[in-house]
């Protein structure tokens, strides 16, 4: 068949992907974008397959479909298993496979060729070899570091015996000397690899290289960053895959891959703008938190909800602002409950949402969504922050760097983040199993103001009666 029909089914690919993009921009129309990327991915599979089938032939396509029978399988069991809690590990855990399968594509590929003889010489040799190990270097970076993200994220992981080990942020002054030793070192093995393709021991160098790499580029950064590295994490996972689509001559993989890394690379410099941060310092400066956490010492006389429930009573104007705990708790249901009755008084509501509350970007906006609030209703940071000083009572559900005054400072892993300007309202609700830290390790002197109620408990708990004691009044 001619050449031109399958690069007319990779096109239509292409087209897909990019109408994917676009969708995914917005809450609302997120899911179809999800669709069209996923329908782009499948049609690029079967064109793939088809194009080899005619032109040379598959061997073993029982490992083909049982492979993708299992892939849909265990991808399938995974998104039904997860939690909104548990989005942000799974999204790092992704763009890991995503890196891992780009590498091993690549080894693949240089293995087979090395066993079959067909090793290019020239020019050729050189673009085969170069393709092949920048996609094994950013491969093995992505997947090694992603697997911390993911581990950082989660708060670690589980021995069999029980015990749980944490991923600290680990970053003493040399370590960035050694990264950048390790960066020079893959790319010696690189070239090492084109003097000598037959040697397989410079490929070996290269995967040891690149995963400590990853590793070590991800431990130092702490938890207030997170959102920024997974972002990053995504963009060379996209890279990755377009340096396989080199390797493998498939331009699918070229333009898919492209535009994950670049759409990836657009997110992580608007994450850096939102923690107002430049990202060579995210990369190569502990920030964040870490072993350096706090110790609370103060003490906060806690309210209870009827008493929230009566100061909430005839007010003008509420804005909620949600963070990780509405999360874990899971009572974005509770909150849209209680906005609905201040609402049915004549009280304007609004939601305040911060870009990195959730650890990931748009985790809030899903959450509630979900709850079927309205979109028009959530506000972004910079057009919310200018309407605090004329709110009766914000609201604020698990949240707590997103709206530390800490960060108005110059000193700390909060210092010169962009927050939610929450203590200029005339009143502030803190829904809060306690008063620690949150995840940048450090203390929020916004529980300990006069004007700063505390509901400490779980929220999903608190929320049932706070809109119970609504409803009584």
């Amino acid at each position: 068949m001619d050449s031109a029909v399958w690069d007319l089914g990779y096109l239509a690919a292409a087209l897909l992907f990019i109408l994917g993009l676009k969708k995914l921009g917005h809450p609302r129309t997120a899911p179809t974008g999800n669709l069209y990327g996923a329908s782009g991915m499948l049609l690029a599979v079967i064109v793939t397959l088809a194009r080899i089938e005619s032109e040379t032939g598959i061997i073993g396509w029982e490992l083909i479909v049982g492979g993708l029978a299992v892939g849909t399988l265990i991808g399938a069991w995974m998104a039904l298993r997860v939690e909104m809690t548990g989005m942000p590990e799974m999204v790092a855990l992704f763009n890991g496979f995503g890196g891992g399968a780009s590498a091993l594509v690549a080894l693949s590929e240089v293995l087979s060729r090395l066993d079959e003889g067909n090793i290019p010489e020239g020019i050729p040799l050189y673009a085969t070899w170069i393709a092949i190990g920048l996609s094994g270097l950013v491969g093995w970076i992505t997947l090694s570091g992603s697997l911390v993200a993911m581990m950082k994220l989660k708060g670690g992981f589980s021995l069999p015996g029980g015990k749980w080990v944490r991923f600290p942020t680990w970053g003493p002054p040399w370590l960035n000397t050694v990264k950048v030793l390790l960066l020079f070192a893959c790319l010696g093995f690189i070239w090492l690899s084109i003097q000598e393709p037959t040697n397989e021991q410079w490929i070996y160098g290269l995967i040891a290289c690149a995963t400590l790499l990853g590793v070590l580029f991800v431990l130092p950064i702490g938890g207030a960053d997170m959102p920024v590295v997974v972002s990053l994490l995504n963009s060379l996972s996209g890279i990755a895959a377009a340096f396989t689509g080199f390797v493998l001559m498939n331009n699918v993989l070229i333009i898919a891959g492209s535009m994950v890394g670049a759409a990836g690379l657009i997110l992580t410099f608007i994450m850096c703008k939102a923690m107002n941060r430049e990202l060579r310092d995210v990369l190569f400066k502990a920030f964040g938190g870490g072993s350096d956490r706090e110790t609370v010492t103060r003490t906060k006389v806690g309210s209870d909800p009827d008493e929230v429930a009566m100061l909430c009573d005839g007010i003008a104007k509420c804005i909620i602002v949600p963070g990780y705990g509405m999360a874990v708790s899971q009572c974005q249901h509770q909150v849209r409950e209680f906005a609905e009755i201040l609402e049915g008084r004549d009280c304007e509501v609004k939601y305040g949402i911060h870009p990195v509350a959730g650890r990931m970007p748009g985790h809030m906006n899903v959450l509630l969504a979900e709850a079927n609030v309205p979109y028009e209703q959530l506000v972004e940071l910079e057009n919310i922050n200018s309407e605090f000083t004329e709110t009766d009572v914000v609201l604020v559900v698990g949240a707590n760097d997103t709206v530390n005054p800490a960060a108005r400072s110059d000193e700390g892993p909060l210092a010169g983040m962009p927050i939610l300007d929450v203590d200029k309202a005339r009143v502030v609700v803190m829904v809060k199993r306690s008063l620690s830290v949150g995840y940048a390790g450090v203390d929020n002197d916004l529980f300990y103001e006069d004007s700063t109620m505390m509901l400490f408990g779980d929220g999903k708990e608190m929320m049932m009666r706070l809109v119970q004691a609504m409803q009584e009044l």
